[in-house]
């Protein structure tokens, strides 16, 4: 998101209006679903699908805040859905309702029975990894075993008023801290310094279901990736750059498991995508512009301090540009938003990196009836996928068919 910033504050006024001009003749798609003729085939790569959660408005006073996630989760529960990804966000509108991903998997827990239980992500260096592995015991046992954890190190400044002193280690500390954390889960005793520095040793209780806690590391950099690999961490991801840049990081990550021993084909790569399937693309774009336009202006604002201010100033004063731009290339080529048969074939191109999930962001400002009858398409897509990797019909397990 940065570089496609610095990028459009590069370009000249003559540019700008050629660049506007040319995604004016691009927003005509067809008005009706692809034929059956135009339908695009998996290509029998299994990938899993999960629900992402990250960006809904924590501001509003209003009552059913949670009803989108809870309904998603009973529908995902029921449809063969993988996961269901709650973040951990702080002292901002923008995902607000998600200050502590523990608390809500324990509700979401409770609402469900087959659905994985997953933080995107815990900020660990905001965290006691004591009280991360107590509190994610509890969620283990309440939904029977089914809690996995992504964790990320925290760049925002505002988050550190919880632990101020961690910020400027946060990156150093976060290897030791998840290795400390697998021992508390597998109940192993640590040694921790107590009141005035005092050794004391300490077990957490209660015991999780799972022996062994399965972990991610959300990955931004290509030396993240291989930290990852190199770790034996699964990755949660976004598309990043380019779908080029994105390739390059799972084959380093791959590179870097096998380095270690471990086998390289191994390891969960699970890539986050805006997610609307719909039909009819003029539709899905009709429905799909405002809130993601609202939605990356709002991400975009996360990062203000971080870049140049003649570069923020620069993108300010053509800021609908630049949100016209991203709009159009998020839609076209980077995300599961419109048709089936035009997201199956980004799904093809994934499955073909070693994409293994997709983490599909939902809760970007979408009508909740109709992100429920996406994910019903989602769930057909889901089946086909199963349907084409199947060895045989002896071996299929398709999804419940949406009711």
């Amino acid at each position: 998101m940065p570089e496609l910033k610095r990028q459009l504050a590069a370009l000249t006024p003559d540019q700008r209006a050629k660049l506007k001009a040319r995604l004016a003749g691009e927003a005509a798609p067809p008005k009706v679903a692809p034929s059956a003729s135009e339908s695009v085939v998996p290509n029998g790569r299994p990938i899993d699908f999960t629900l992402f959660f990250f960006s809904a408005n924590g501001a509003s006073q209003s009552l059913g805040k949670y009803e989108l996630l809870l309904r998603c989760a009973e529908f995902g529960d029921t449809h063969g859905f993988k996961a269901i990804w709650t973040p951990e966000r702080h002292f901002s509108q923008f995902g607000g309702l998600y200050p502590n991903p523990a608390v809500l998997g324990a509700a979401l827990a409770a609402r469900t029975s087959q659905l994985e239980i997953r933080a995107g992500s815990v900020v660990l260096p905001l965290h006691n990894p004591l009280a991360v592995a107590e509190d994610w015991a509890v969620v283990d046992n309440l939904s029977g075993g089914r809690v996995g954890l992504a964790f990320a190190t925290g760049w925002h400044k505002t988050d550190f008023v919880l632990r101020p002193e961690a910020f400027a280690t946060r990156r150093e500390s976060m290897a030791a801290s998840i290795e400390l954390l697998q021992k508390l889960w597998r109940g192993e005793q640590v040694s921790m310094p107590g009141v005035d520095g005092e050794p004391t040793a300490i077990v957490t209780f209660p015991r999780p279901t799972q022996p062994a806690l399965k972990f991610w590391l959300t990955c931004k950099s290509e030396e993240g990736w291989a930290a990852a690999g190199r770790m034996g961490a699964n990755v949660l991801a976004m598309m990043g750059a380019s779908k080029t840049a994105l390739a390059q990081c799972i084959a380093t990550y791959r590179r870097a498991r096998a380095e270690v021993g471990l086998p390289a084909d191994s390891g969960t790569v699970s890539v986050m995508l805006h997610t609307y399937i719909d039909n009819d693309a003029t539709r899905a774009k009709a429905k799909t512009r405002e809130p993601l336009q609202s939605y990356l202006e709002d991400y975009i604002q996360q990062y203000r301090t971080l870049a140049d201010p003649a570069i923020q100033q620069q993108v300010l004063s053509h800021k609908n540009d630049f949100l016209d731009f991203a709009f159009e290339r998020y839609f076209e080529q980077a995300s599961l938003l419109g048709p089936q048969s035009k997201c199956q074939g980004l799904l093809n191109e994934l499955g073909d990196m070693g994409v293994n999930e997709i983490a599909c962001l939902i809760d970007f400002g979408i009508d909740d009836n109709d992100v429920i009858a996406s994910l019903a398409l989602l769930a057909d897509m889901a089946n086909e996928r199963r349907r084409a990797h199947a060895p045989s019909p002896a071996h299929h397990a398709s999804f419940p068919e949406p009711a």
